[in-house]
């Protein structure tokens, strides 16, 4: 049996995150209300991964990351449901949609929500609700009345894709540098340019913490310029994020895991 590509990246994850506790400011709220999403193109709205959160109202509480990953080019569910990897298909129209031949890897695991519970749900599935709170997008399977058998989440930060001017790095205005980022959330990639150096990394983003995110693999190409102490603290600035969260006026700061500010980015729109 193949087993979902997605499950060993999960764990890789997982180990990585386990090393620092992220210190990121929580912007959602109980007075926050999940706003409705309409479904209009279900394979770029819902394609991917989803972390479980509760089943039948109650918190999943299980010793691995309780996950689904839709694929909608082949129509198959991959994912773990806190103890095994799980494969089956979907068939989804509108808001409608069911779990079919799902089969499960045979490991024996203690956990507050077993197995059992999930893959249950999953097969009682009819319906689904898509709703956004924040930066958070939210999955509600529901059966054929309408009740909620099991939430999911993600994290949505499309808000970081886009052109960045560099307009503080560790509390000092750089905004004269001209330093500007590339980064697309969705190809997990960073691009930028120093005015000395072109600098590329890679993007982790961690699913099971809001707003949790790090780069990785950075490179420069390493020409000797005026201001390259600036692009120093830049490069140690991206090291140490672990974090975003938004400003005011389109405005992003990076994190470090204590919460402070290591860069300031404002948006530049392109013409």
């Amino acid at each position: 049996m193949v087993l979902a590509p997605a499950d060993a990246m999960a764990r890789k994850k997982k180990t990585k995150y386990a090393k620092k506790e992220v210190a990121v400011e929580q912007t959602i709220t109980a007075e926050l209300t999940p706003q409705p999403v309409t479904i209009t193109n279900a394979a770029s709205q819902l394609y991917g991964e989803w972390n479980i959160q509760t089943i039948r109202n109650k918190p999943v509480l299980t010793r691995e990351r309780a996950y689904l990953y839709l694929d909608f080019q082949s129509h198959k569910v991959y994912g773990n449901n806190g103890c095994n990897s799980l494969n089956g298909t979907f068939r989804q129209a509108g808001e409608d949609i069911t779990f079919r031949d799902m089969v499960t890897t045979s490991e024996t695991c203690h956990s507050g929500t077993s197995e059992r519970t999930v893959m249950k749900a999953l097969s009682e599935v009819q319906h689904l609700q898509l709703s956004l709170l924040d930066d958070m997008e939210l999955l509600t399977l529901t059966n054929a009345k309408g009740q909620a058998l099991i939430t999911l989440r993600r994290q949505n930060l499309d808000f970081l894709s886009g052109v960045w001017l560099v307009k503080e790095a560790g509390g000092e205005d750089v905004s004269a540098q001209n330093v500007r980022i590339v980064v697309d959330a969705e190809m997990r990639t960073l691009h930028g340019n120093t005015g000395c150096n072109i600098i590329n990394g890679i993007i982790t983003i961690d699913p099971e913490k809001n707003r949790a995110i790090q780069f990785e693999d950075l490179h420069s190409t390493g020409n000797m310029c005026e201001h390259i102490d600036v692009e120093t603290s830049v490069l140690v600035a991206l090291e140490q994020t672990v974090g975003c969260r938004r400003l005011e006026a389109g405005a992003m700061a990076l994190l470090d895991e204590k919460g402070k500010n290591v860069l300031v980015l404002v948006p530049i729109t392109l013409r």
